[in-house]
């Protein structure tokens, strides 16, 4: 087991100190498109890096002019918020609770271009909207991904996985996965490090609906290869977790976890890198 202390966890965040240009996409909770504005996010690192002033401007689809600005800065790190070496990250509710909302935002950083996903539930506990935020450094050229679809999916993958605690101890692991589909049927086996089941999910458009397990989990295949994994109501009792995955070219995936223990609080953050060996 590594010890990845805060010095190392603010390294990371000083990872995506730059200029992100892109948007903040509105989804509602089956994935339909209800707002796309355009965004910069810029990070910066002042007083000798000791200081994170990150800066939120929005513009008008329309004329281009700026509508929103805001500014925030960090001198530390909050407790919901865990940081991979790189610069991926996860920042979210803490703990689940009765008639409050709950969401999380999870974000991946590769190269030139950053991917995030946030997911909100609503007093209910039902998922009830995403926002996928697509960026690429200022002056670079955008990924241009197509959305995701089940046949990039379908195959056999291995990979890497890290998994960070509360108390900022590392674990690493192997992972293997494999997805086939059946008619109107996915069918996934997943190995993890002290872990390995089977899954299946109704294929509905760029919907799965693995609707087999204790509660109904749904995934939704978006754009710029992201893809949103949430059970479409939080269970009472039982550990559950978040998931956003991004498929950075046909053969290269990354999956980030956040994951809840049964009495509702945060427990984990892991990061699957994995590679399509067939």
């Amino acid at each position: 087991m590594k010890q990845s202390g805060l010095t190392s966890q603010w390294d990371n965040l000083l990872c995506n100190v730059g200029a992100w240009e892109g948007s903040f996409t509105s989804l509602s909770s089956r994935g339909e498109i209800q707002a796309d504005t355009p965004t910069l996010v810029t990070l910066e690192g002042l007083d000798d890096r000791k200081l994170v002033r990150q800066t939120i401007d929005q513009f008008s689809v329309d004329t281009g002019e700026m509508t929103q600005h805001r500014v925030l800065e960090y001198r530390s790190l909050g407790r919901g918020i865990l940081l991979f070496e790189g610069g991926a990250f996860s920042q979210g509710s803490i703990q689940l609770a009765p008639s409050t909302e709950f969401g999380a935002e999870l974000g991946f950083l590769w190269g030139e271009h950053r991917l995030r996903l946030v997911q909100v539930f609503n007093e209910a506990h039902q998922l009830s909207g995403l926002t996928l935020i697509r960026e690429h450094l200022q002056g670079k050229p955008s990924a241009d991904r197509p959305a995701l679809t089940v046949e990039q999916l379908i195959g056999q993958w291995q990979g890497e996985s890290i998994t960070i605690d509360l108390n900022w101890r590392s674990t690493q692991g192997s992972t293997a996965l494999s997805v086939k589909q059946e008619g109107d049927r996915l069918h996934q086996h997943l190995t993890l490090p002290h872990l390995e089941f089977s899954s299946s999910a109704q294929i509905i458009g760029s919907t799965l609906l693995f609707d087999q397990g204790k509660f109904p989990i749904q995934v939704l295949l978006l754009a710029d290869g992201a893809s949103s994994n949430t059970p479409l109501l939080l269970p009472k009792g039982q550990p559950f977790f978040l998931e956003a995955g991004w498929l950075i070219n046909p053969n290269l995936r990354q999956r980030m976890i956040r994951s809840y223990d049964a009495q509702g609080g945060w427990s984990s953050l892991t990061l699957v890198t994995e590679k399509r060996i067939a």
